[in-house]
């Protein structure tokens, strides 16, 4: 895989992740900085890092089925592994400024 056509995947990848949402949260998981690590080898396989909003998050296995169906949808990805991390633990500074003045924190 070029330089080239791993950006073009990982901008794919992030795209698909903005359409991701936590149900009780109006914001997209990326928008949230939910998602940690993105990466793709050579292969096409995708490793992702990311966090809930909270450990006890009800709605995490909905958002990480959600999150692997869209992803696996992505042509050029061959495999998705998405690890549910909570280190760091994520805070409201990790949300994109849309997202802060989406939930009214701007």
């Amino acid at each position: 895989m070029t330089p080239e056509q791993h950006l073009e995947l990982e901008e794919k990848v992030v795209a698909m992740l903005r359409t991701v949402y936590d149900p009780e949260v109006p914001v997209d998981i990326y928008s949230l900085g939910l998602v940690y690590k993105i990466d793709i080898d050579d292969e096409g396989n995708l490793v992702i890092d990311m966090t809930m909003t909270a450990p006890n998050c009800p709605m995490a296995d909905f958002i990480v089925d959600d999150a692997r169906y869209k992803l696996e949808s992505i042509d050029g990805i061959t495999s998705v592994t998405i690890n549910i991390v909570f280190e760091p633990e994520w805070t409201k500074d990790m949300m994109s400024e849309e997202a802060k003045l989406e939930l009214g924190f701007l």
